[in-house]
């Protein structure tokens, strides 16, 4: 049984994380994490609830010194929390003093006991590749959240693929980026994208989760050179809506929802930056990268390779557990690199589960979604296939669009969809319940629709 290191790419004395101005070196963060391994109750899983990132990061690697797994699920409603103690009985909690109180055993993050002075070196434990480091359940938009687990060998594989494709990791004699996260650790691609991707790459991770433009431009004017902001289109979105002139970081990475070429470039022209996406799946992790204002076109991550048959479209090899099934209609591009039945590069045409057929004509709710938001004066929206009985009734959407009324959206959607598609009936919203990533539920949306029904939203626009 092989041993892979815990932390990778990190010279020295170098810094691990910063928080509030205060610099927390690799050595301060080992320490901490052996520290905290000794002081977790014996179970065999954690769900680490702590916001702050560098806390996240050191119950991660404390539970991996201990052998237990974290479980990541998307949210920790009672009904879910009830969930996971049923299915996994010795599960504990470890949150902040300031976190949320769950029913379930808790153990607060121990306050630290002063830095000590830097060590000459840092001994860094070696994590088993088999041993199952994290649980991750799929966000249960269209459903009950489902398990998936992650040995520590796929989730390092994963993490240094990411940094090479995105040229992030660590070079002698170069300082390293220090990362900004918009999203929680606890989300799939926050969990790869702003914990292990600098634990692998030897990256400088800010400890906060910035939300509001202000937090986000804040937390970015308090990072060294070279800095990069892991984000999502509806921060990204905000951020690019913010007045003023806004602190430029040298790189942005964007996930969780379709991002629209026009937001792309917009963000570009306006944080002059580069401004890459990832698309994956909690099943899969991460599976492809694309720069988004050069076209549609997306490129695996190494090793991984896609493949088609009667049931759809397939991931397998590099960090990827077995095959995957995606649940998205692709189109692959085969290439080069490829046996003649797979491919590297792809396009992505909309998610099975968004296909929908109305009076024969098909289209896809991301396709809809992204023209009624391609509206001018449109701040969010969203079109929704109600059922009633098991049987489909018609199209709804629900939008954002202060000062506008139901024909002026209604002529431009005219514009651009065939007339089955337009939305009937359009309800008028002050926003929409999206969740901490960008993301809507089916439950969230068929509350708000029930709202609407009922009249009790409060329009932000006329019929």
């Amino acid at each position: 049984m092989s041993g892979l290191p815990l932390i990778a790419g990190f010279s020295n004395g170098a810094t691990f994380a910063l928080r509030q101005g205060v610099v927390l070196t690799v050595q301060d963060f080992l320490r901490e994490a052996a520290r905290l391994a000794e002081a977790l109750p014996a179970r065999g899983y954690v769900l680490n609830l702590c916001a702050d990132r560098y806390r996240f990061a050191v119950g991660f690697a404390a539970a991996l010194l201990r052998g237990q797994v974290s479980l990541l699920p998307p949210n920790h409603t009672p009904e879910l929390v009830a969930r996971l103690r049923r299915d996994y009985p010795d599960v504990y909690c470890l949150r902040e003093a300031d976190g949320p109180a769950l029913e379930v055993e808790t153990l607060l993050y121990p306050e630290a006991p002063a830095t000590a002075p830097p060590a000459s070196g840092f001994p860094v434990p070696l994590i088993p590749a088999d041993q199952t480091a994290a649980i991750v359940f799929t966000s249960g938009s269209t459903g009950t959240p489902q398990p998936n687990r992650k040995s520590w060998g796929r989730l390092t594989l994963s993490a240094q693929g990411e940094a090479a494709r995105l040229g992030l990791a660590a070079q002698p004699g170069q300082s390293p980026y220090a990362l900004v996260g918009t999203v929680p650790p606890q989300h799939m691609y926050g969990f790869e994208s702003t914990v292990l991707l600098p634990m692998q790459g030897g990256l400088a991770m800010h400890a906060g989760r910035p939300f509001y433009p202000a937090d986000i431009t804040g937390a970015l004017d308090s990072l060294p050179h070279p800095r990069a902001l892991i984000t999502t289109p509806v921060h990204l979105r905000a951020l690019v809506d913010e007045p003023g002139a806004l602190p430029a970081p040298d790189f942005m990475l964007c996930a969780t929802a379709p991002l629209a070429p026009e937001l792309a470039a917009a963000a570009e022209a306006r944080l002059g930056a580069p401004l890459y996406e990832i698309y994956g799946c909690t099943e899969a992790g991460q599976v492809a990268t694309r720069r988004s204002t050069e076209g549609p076109r997306w490129q695996t991550l190494p090793g991984l390779q896609l493949y088609q048959d009667e049931r759809g479209t397939w991931v397998t090899g590099g960090h990827v557990e077995g095959e995957i099934l995606l649940g998205d209609v692709i189109e692959l591009m085969p290439d080069d690199q490829a046996a003649p039945s797979r491919a590297t590069h792809f396009e992505l045409r909309g998610r099975n589960a968004d296909m929908i057929n109305i009076a024969g004509k098909r289209t896809s709710l991301a396709h809809l979604n992204f023209q009624l938001t391609a509206i001018e004066g449109v701040r969010d929206g969203v079109f929704v296939m109600p059922r009633e009985h098991g049987e489909v009734t018609r199209l709804t959407a629900l939008v954002v669009a202060p000062g506008m009324n139901a024909r002026q959206i209604s002529a431009a959607l005219r514009r651009v969809l065939d007339p089955v598609f337009l939305p009937r009936p359009l309800h008028f919203v002050e926003a929409l319940p999206r969740n901490s990533t960008g993301k809507l539920t089916h439950a969230a949306l068929q509350e708000l629709l029930a709202q609407c029904a009922a009249g009790q939203s409060h329009p932000g626009g006329r019929k």
